[in-house]
């Protein structure tokens, strides 16, 4: 079908001046979306700073109408009927819209059950959060669970961004009709570009929390195997990353660079900079920075966790058990050694077949036609 449709994303996480890398991932199915149908955008979110009672930021972002509401901090009660007014406001000023498209379940997932069942707006949810997962799940509470459930229950369709990550919500007993859709690379800028340098560059990117991505396990394998390695450069990028100054001091790394977080634009120079991507986390999804590594001809080297190898080719790097050091530092040195055998064009089109805007906004253009069909039954 060619017909425009004006879809608008709820979420959960959206980037905004509080958190303004939480859920990009959103943002860039937003603008996939936008390049077949209208796509407005509302979040609302508490502002611990603002002095007022709530502020409205309602702007243009690549071409994406985004409605971002701040709210001042309060108690629980009153957040619950600050947030909802926010919403109908934010909704009233969007106007026409013909399908919700609800990022995150919980929970804003709560206006999208109510605009179905009040408004007749149907509604699919694309998930990401990890903690659906055992054990993390046994944090959720009952109320939530139960609450989670409902709007599960009545969405046309569950998108998560891995088979592995519904799989775990079934078995958490979130029961639905599931379709799974990846996350999103810009195939357009995350493109192979020459590496001209001598070194041997290693790099990680991510938010840098260790209970999540096993940072102090990262830099202990590479103190153990830079004696090996010559050559050895190590970048380690991402917020707060200069809390590991320290360890890496008390490890005697010798040739480490240790930037602070970079806007997604800079990303693409640094893999293609590098000789391998690793990411050692415990617990996760399907990272964007895997699929833009893989964007750009950058091996990878990943813990095999979450739905990472539904996507992960084996000639395209390595995957190995959580924890596991040694495997690490194996894997590391196996790299360098062959670090000429990597078919880096390859890598970029099998990005561009499963996560370019083109292939995502076709998946979930074909299900918004769906659920409005199913929406007249």
């Amino acid at each position: 079908m060619t017909k425009r449709l004006h879809i608008l994303f709820l979420s959960s996480w959206y980037p905004s001046r509080v958190f303004p890398t939480n859920g990009d991932f959103v943002q860039r199915h937003a603008e996939a979306v936008h390049t077949k149908h209208q796509v407005s955008v509302v979040h609302v979110v508490t502002d611990p700073d603002l002095k007022q009672a709530s502020q409205v930021s309602d702007e243009t972002i690549n071409g994406i109408r985004t409605i971002i509401v701040y709210l001042r901090s309060t108690n629980k009660l009153n957040k619950l009927r600050l947030f909802y007014s926010a919403y109908m406001n934010a909704l009233k000023q969007i106007g026409h819209f013909d399908v919700v498209h609800l990022n995150v379940t919980f929970p804003v997932g709560i206006l999208a059950y109510y605009l179905k069942r009040f408004w007749r707006k149907p509604y699919i949810v694309t998930e990401h959060w990890t903690n659906y997962q055992y054990p993390l799940n046994e944090m959720i509470s009952p109320s939530r669970k139960w609450l989670t459930k409902i709007i599960i229950k009545n969405a046309y369709t569950v998108c998560p961004v891995t088979s592995h990550l519904g799989l775990a919500m079934k078995e958490f007993g979130l029961k639905g009709n599931y379709t799974r859709i990846p996350n999103i690379v810009d195939t357009d800028h995350f493109i192979p570009t020459k590496n001209t340098s001598t070194d041997f560059t290693i790099s990680h990117i991510s938010h840098m929390g260790n209970e999540h991505k096993n940072v102090k396990g990262i830099l202990r394998a590479i103190a153990a195997i830079q004696e090996q390695i010559p050559t050895l450069h190590t970048n380690l990028i991402g917020s707060n990353s200069k809390q590991y100054q320290d360890y890496i001091n008390e490890l005697e790394i010798k040739d480490i660079s240790v930037i602070d977080q970079i806007p997604n634009a800079e990303v693409s120079t640094y893999l293609n900079a590098s000789d391998v991507l690793i990411l050692f986390s415990n617990f996760e999804n399907l990272p964007c920075i895997i699929l833009e590594a893989f964007s750009c001809g950058t091996p990878v080297i990943s813990t095999d966790v979450g739905g990472i190898k539904e996507y992960f080719p084996s000639e395209f790097g390595i995957l190995i058990e959580a924890k596991d050091e040694q495997a690490l530092q194996d894997a590391i040195l196996h790299i360098y050694e062959n670090k000429n055998n990597v078919d880096r064009d390859k890598m970029h089109q099998y990005a561009v077949h499963h996560f370019s805007a083109n292939r995502i906004s076709e998946q979930f253009s074909d299900l918004y036609f769906q659920s409005l069909q199913s929406n007249k039954v």
